[in-house]
């Protein structure tokens, strides 16, 4: 069932592409593929779960112009954000845990980029997240648990196009992990690079 959702999320978004791309021939802003990559400071926040280490996010899609210096397309992704070495893996009672908690998982959505002046921007981008990770559960007495579920993702962002090729940024996205017992919805705050075609 997760599977043919994102796979129909996907298909509808890539069949609009000839509206979006009538559009585009008469705004006069730029259209066109995309990939970027992010790397920065990952935050899981969820009590025996917490801390943080590096996390990662590789990206790519289509944008269409739908108006001067704005675009809006979909994208797909992967990203580990990191893995974190659990202080209080243990506790008065016997646990079952590695020690860490960790979280991966692919991200399919849209993403919108309006220009502000020709070289500085703002990004958004949201949409659904498949992930699997390793964590203690939310007990009293925690257990280790590796889980696999679907949630979501946003974030937003501001940058610098050196030119209408490749541009860098900075940016935040959350990710929404939490299944029963597992909460390891992620902050990662990074700084980014996007090349167009």
């Amino acid at each position: 069932m997760r599977k043919t959702a994102i796979v129909l999320a996907i298909a509808a978004t890539f069949a609009a592409a000839p509206v979006f791309a009538q559009d585009a021939t008469t705004s006069g802003a730029d259209s066109g593929f995309f990939v970027n990559g992010n790397v920065g400071h990952s935050y899981f926040g969820s009590g025996k779960n917490s801390g943080s280490d590096t996390g990662y996010a590789i990206n790519g899609g289509y944008r269409w112009a739908l108006g001067p210096g704005f675009a809006i397309g979909p994208e797909i992704g992967y990203n580990d954000l990191g893995n974190v070495t659990l202080s209080n893996a243990f506790t008065s009672q016997p646990v079952i845990a590695p020690g860490k908690a960790s979280l991966h998982g692919w991200t399919v959505g849209g993403n919108a980029k309006y220009n502000l002046t020709s070289s500085w921007y703002v990004s958004a981008r949201a949409g659904l997240y498949a992930w699997t990770g390793h964590g203690l559960s939310n007990d009293i007495n925690p257990v280790d648990l590796r889980r696999t579920s679907d949630g979501y993702y946003g974030g937003v962002g501001v940058g610098y196009d050196f030119s209408r090729k490749f541009g860098v940024g900075l940016g935040y996205d959350y990710y929404r992990a939490k299944k029963s017992d597992l909460n390891l919805s992620t902050g990662l705050l990074s700084a980014n690079a996007e090349i167009r075609f």
